[in-house]
């Protein structure tokens, strides 16, 4: 491995500010109630996913190659990409109001995707109180558009800025419903079923209040930092007293989580591509 190789990043960039956040596990469920409102998102998720057998196994495999994808190698976050790229290609799913057949991987769905996850991670870390300028933000949008070519989509079309996030936004939300599935997800990621280490003491019956209560207020802050318009899909009331609340609520969990050791807060592949950004700068200066 090319020590030298810092990825489609780098500790210069605005991907790698954002995603130093551990608060982007909230941003990563915010994200999951948001593309649910998409009726042909959700459909190819629930007719080719087990997400309720292996909630937890689906989330750390996200979450690893999203972390593959930010501070992998060059050749790690192609691997990674390539990787999903062919498991896509073979996923076929059935439009629940038309009854026509589509591909996973149309751009149209692919893009939704990306916009609401970079767009969740962004302004999660944002309302948590890190503080970006809106030309960093623009920024960030611009490099996620790397990533966005590694999952197959053109970067050209990706939004790029903020002001483009947003004008997609306007241009899809007549699209986006809340369908009987998108309920069900929404129901299921608030109260799924906790990893089995966890539930072992409730089988015994013990009491595990605060393991429950703890998610049980995560997934409603994640829902809380969705945008008015989303809180509304699903009969939420989406006055600014929400986003006041969970703004409090995520600067406090930030806070929370930035007094952990580092080793709770950075993963391996995060770790080990500080270290290479280490040696580079060491053999510069050298």
């Amino acid at each position: 491995m090319n020590s030298d190789d810092l990825g489609l990043f780098g500790p210069g960039s605005v991907t790698w500010k954002v995603h130093g956040e551990p608060i982007l596990i909230v941003a990563g469920l915010r994200a999951l109630y948001l593309q649910a409102l998409h009726p042909r998102a959700m459909a190819g998720v629930a007719q080719n996913s087990n997400y309720r057998a292996d909630a937890w196994g689906r989330l750390a495999r996200t979450a690893t190659y999203v972390a593959t994808a930010v501070y992998g190698t060059t050749a790690e976050a192609e691997a990674a990409g390539a990787r999903l790229r062919r498991l896509h290609a073979r996923l076929r799913a059935t439009d629940p109001f038309t009854g026509e057949p589509f591909r996973i991987d149309e751009p149209e769905l692919l893009r939704w995707v990306h916009v609401t996850e970079v767009e969740s991670f962004l302004s999660t870390a944002r309302r948590a109180g890190l503080p970006l300028t809106d030309a960093e933000a623009d920024r960030y949008y611009a490099e996620q558009r790397r990533t966005a070519a590694l999952v197959g989509l053109d970067p050209a079309e990706v939004p790029g800025s903020a002001a483009e996030v947003a004008g997609y936004y306007r241009r899809i939300r007549p699209e986006l419903r809340l369908t009987r599935e998108a309920a069900e997800t929404a129901l299921f990621l608030t109260a799924p079923p906790l990893p089995w280490k966890l539930s072992l003491p409730a089988r015994l019956g013990l009491n595990l209040g605060p393991a429950r209560w703890a998610y049980l207020g995560v997934a409603g802050t994640a829902f809380a930092l969705l945008p008015a318009w989303a809180r509304r899909r699903y009969g939420g009331l989406g006055l600014p007293v929400t986003e006041l609340s969970a703004d409090l609520t995520v600067r406090a969990l930030r806070l929370t989580l930035a007094a952990l050791p580092r080793r709770w807060r950075e993963g391996p592949l995060q770790q080990a591509a500080k270290e290479r950004a280490r040696l580079a700068t060491a053999g510069l200066t050298g």
